[in-house]
């Protein structure tokens, strides 16, 4: 009886069967060319990574297919990634607060290196994947104190964050700037370590979920600490829509808003460090093989990578997407602030676009998957330029 040449995988991966002579001719050139275009090296670290994680499947049973019986962890995800887009849509929050008190376009400029970390989080990853303390685990090494941290820096914010806005000479910009700029460069910390937890926290088959947790969490965070925010910290909304009574005062303050955040920080920090383990191979799932480097060869790896012509590509294109309407999105909102518009209304405009950013995710998720994840993007960027 004849073997098939290559064995085809649920998971859609292709490997050859063991004690299969190798074809003749011109199909082993065909493989020696085919690795002349990869590091030995690399080929057998991924080869022993497959090795293993197939005969992990074998020993301790396939993971159950579909998401249902992973749930719980995408749940978690979800969670995290909500976490992460509070301290940024008060970030975004602050422009407008500023642009109410009438402070100059170049301290606007000056506050807007706030939102650096999230785009240079790439020189400090390795860092986060590469020091760890294991007894602890990989991903959690880094997620808890980070997520302690954003929560102490948020309790402090709620007792001085009113004197830095109400200073007599004005709001303390460079003040202002520097500590949220620790909150997002933690953020940004936080995401690293969220996004590699996501790859072994999830099986291969339902990895792609883990995009889509990104995107919804961040969306739903971003709406509570900026939208949601300026809504109920503005007396007018407040009195319009809510309230019997009129007051002079908003449902919720600045530090009202940051008080309650950080707590809700230290207590899901806690429970995610005490309850929540790495790497769990019970109930049919496979403990995945860890690969870990030192520093200087994961920035190294990182240098090589970045040298790959597509991917050189896709990083200029990352960075010079948005120069296009950058200006526009910027001063829009602070222009329509300084001819009176109210900055609650403004937030309120971004309402509708809330449940199109949470459900866009989830219907497009099936053509990301594919072979051209970006076909997407390219169609649909020159209607938003």
């Amino acid at each position: 009886m004849e073997h098939p040449d290559v064995i085809t995988h649920k998971n859609g991966r292709q490997r050859k069967p063991v004690g299969v002579p190798p074809p003749p001719g011109n199909m082993r050139d065909a493989d020696r060319r085919d690795m002349s275009a990869f590091d030995p090296q690399v080929e057998e670290e991924a080869e022993g990574l497959i090795r293993g994680s197939d005969s992990e499947d074998r020993r301790h049973g396939r993971v159950q297919p579909g998401i249902r019986g992973e749930l719980g962890n995408v749940l978690l995800l979800l969670f995290l990634y909500v976490l992460q887009g509070i301290p940024l849509g008060l970030a975004g929050s602050i422009p407008l607060i500023l642009q109410s008190r009438s402070v100059s376009y170049k301290d606007q400029a000056f506050f807007s290196f706030v939102f650096w970390p999230f785009s240079l989080k790439l020189l400090w990853a390795p860092l986060v994947d590469a020091l760890y303390f294991s007894r602890f685990g990989r991903r959690k090494s880094w997620l808890v104190p980070t997520q302690y941290l954003l929560g102490l820096f948020m309790l402090y914010l709620s007792v001085t964050v009113n004197s830095l806005l109400q200073s007599e000479g004005g709001p303390k910009v460079v003040t202002l700037t520097a500590v949220f700029f620790m909150l997002a460069f933690l953020a940004a910390t936080q995401d690293i370590a969220v996004d590699g937890w996501a790859l072994t926290m999830l099986s291969r088959e339902n990895v792609g979920y883990a995009s889509t947790c990104n995107s919804v969490g961040q969306t739903a965070g971003y709406f509570l600490g900026n939208v949601l925010f300026l809504a109920l910290e503005s007396a007018d909304f407040c009195n319009k829509y809510l309230r019997i009574e009129p007051k002079d005062t908003g449902i919720v303050t600045l530090s009202d808003f940051l008080f309650f955040w950080g707590i809700v920080f230290l207590v899901s920090t806690t429970l995610v460090a005490i309850f929540k383990r790495e790497n769990e191979h019970n109930k049919g799932r496979r403990r995945v093989q860890q690969e870990t480097q030192g520093v200087m060869e994961t920035y190294s790896l990182l240098i090589s990578i970045i040298k790959m012509p597509t991917v050189f590509t896709f990083c200029v294109l990352l960075l010079t997407a948005k120069i296009g309407f950058s200006a526009a999105d910027a001063v829009t909102g602070l222009k329509l602030v300084e001819a009176g518009v109210p900055k609650e209304q403004l937030a309120l405009l971004a309402v509708p676009m809330v449940p199109l950013q949470i459900l866009l995710p989830l219907i497009i998720s099936k053509y990301t998957a594919g072979p051209r994840p970006l076909d997407v993007f390219y169609k649909a960027f020159p209607f938003r330029l």
